[in-house]
């Protein structure tokens, strides 16, 4: 077997496939299609395209018939439910319409009107879902897939590269991990996780043979108001950005599991968000504001599911 890398652009994100095939024909094969699932996703998902289906679920809002949806909307809009329900509302995909108030590229601080008038069109229980019909009862009322369509986006190529028979290699989009396997003499794959302070130097690290790893934080989009850091992690109760923890990192047995957990456990807190992912018994790492790490990813350590 030999290792074949193919590094790509998507979600905004650099990305790469490292695979173990035997052939280079081969290998490029199965990585384009791979990556082509990759694409069609993001194209599927995207805000930013007037033809995908989250525009088409936005467009909807407000009319009385609703819309239908096809089996895989379907089953990303049933795992919206059980993140909302078992987040107590902090995993909420209708609170992406906040991002009319937040503009992390201004510098500006919005008013709290401006986020009181975006609130009413806030809660997932608003919503009436009986697939594959779904209803946005208020006009203006938006679905955000972009929290966790990424990590799904990994879970899903790497099946596809198991199906087409690779048993080694592993899925990067945008430091989102879905392993499809171990290396050849079935060792596991090291994987870093990154500072939010300091990106250069991982925080720790893990050794993954199968499963998923994702993380959360601070880091990619912010602004620095008065010496304050406004995250683009929003609680969909206030509107206001999270502001206990750096960042959180979580290995799952799925990516798509690892990147929703780290994004709650974000939204509840320092104290409540690890204590949360202790009782899941889902191995993390936590970074708070003053740079103390807990968690029990403090020392590399592999894990298998």
């Amino acid at each position: 077997m030999e290792l074949f890398t193919y590094p790509f652009k998507a979600m905004g994100s650099p990305c790469e496939l490292r695979l173990y095939v035997e052939n280079k024909i081969i290998a490029e094969h199965i990585a384009n299609d791979a990556i082509a699932e990759v694409h069609r996703l993001e194209k599927k998902y995207s805000r930013y395209r007037e033809d995908s289906v989250t525009s088409n679920i936005n467009n909807s809002a407000g009319n009385k018939s609703g819309i239908e949806v096809d089996n895989e909307t379907a089953l990303l809009l049933n795992y919206a439910q059980v993140g909302y329900e078992q987040s107590m509302g902090l995993f909420d995909i209708t609170s992406g319409i906040l991002r009319k108030a937040w503009d992390f590229r201004s510098n500006k601080i919005p008013k709290q009107k401006d986020i009181d008038a975006l609130l009413p069109f806030i809660g997932w229980n608003k919503l009436h879902w009986q697939a594959p019909l779904l209803h946005l009862p208020l006009a203006g009322m938006e679905l955000d897939f972009g929290g966790y369509v990424k990590e799904y986006a990994a879970d899903v190529a790497a099946n596809y590269c198991r199906h087409a028979g690779v048993t080694g290699g592993l899925v990067n989009l945008g430091g989102d991990i879905c392993v499809i396997g171990p290396h050849p003499d079935a060792s596991p794959w090291k994987v870093g996780i990154r500072h939010p302070r300091n990106p250069t130097v991982p925080m720790s690290f893990v050794m993954l043979s199968t499963g998923g790893l994702a993380s959360s934080g601070d880091y990619e989009r912010f602004m620095m108001v008065d010496g304050i850091r406004y995250a683009h992690i929003l609680n969909p109760h206030t509107g206001w950005p999270v502001n206990s923890l750096a960042s959180t990192s979580v290995v799952a047995e799925q990516c798509v599991v690892a990147g929703t957990s780290s994004t709650i456990a974000m939204l509840k807190g320092e104290e409540n968000g690890s204590a949360w992912l202790e009782e899941l018994g889902l191995p993390y790492l936590c970074m708070n504001q003053n740079e103390e790490i807990t968690g029990t990813l403090k020392r590399v350590r592999s894990i298998e599911f």
